[in-house]
């Protein structure tokens, strides 16, 4: 079974721009038609990365304080498949810069996400919020320096 990891924006961004924001290298960056790019990482760096955007969205993840709802729209949200057989170490260790420069070029609320029900941060209003999952960053070493 795959990990996904989904990091959703509230906004207008468009797909080609959250693209090259989150992507250090050309070659990193998702092509196709908006509203849906993709690029297969897997060799180089662990995950198949996903950027798509639509009118509206549902998000439903358990949070420090259980259930936590949000419904940005219009989103733009970019989805992390790391394979049943990924270095999850390595992988999501690549993954997080791509997080990274996406929160550091932009102000759009956000939420990310662990295989549709773990909710791991917010940044609502410009305030950033880990939530407790000490166990998950914990496991991957530097994670929490990174976001």
């Amino acid at each position: 079974m795959a990990i996904e990891y989904v990091l959703i924006l509230a906004g207008r961004s468009s797909v080609d721009q959250v693209a090259e924001r989150a992507s250090a290298e050309p070659d990193d960056r998702p092509t196709g038609n908006a509203p849906l790019l993709s690029v297969d990482l897997t060799d180089r760096r662990g995950f198949t990365l996903t950027v798509r955007s639509g009118p509206d969205r549902y998000v439903s993840a358990q949070g420090d304080a259980g259930w936590w709802e949000w419904e940005p729209a219009p989103f733009v949200s970019l989805t992390f498949r790391l394979d049943k057989a990924a270095d999850l170490q390595r992988s999501v260790l690549n993954m997080l810069p791509f997080v990274r420069r996406v929160l550091d070029s932009g102000g759009e609320d956000a939420a990310f996400v662990q295989n549709g029900d773990n909710l791991l941060f917010t940044r609502l209003n410009g305030t950033l919020v880990k939530h407790h999952r000490d166990d998950w960053w914990a496991y991957y070493d530097g994670a929490d320096q990174v976001v």
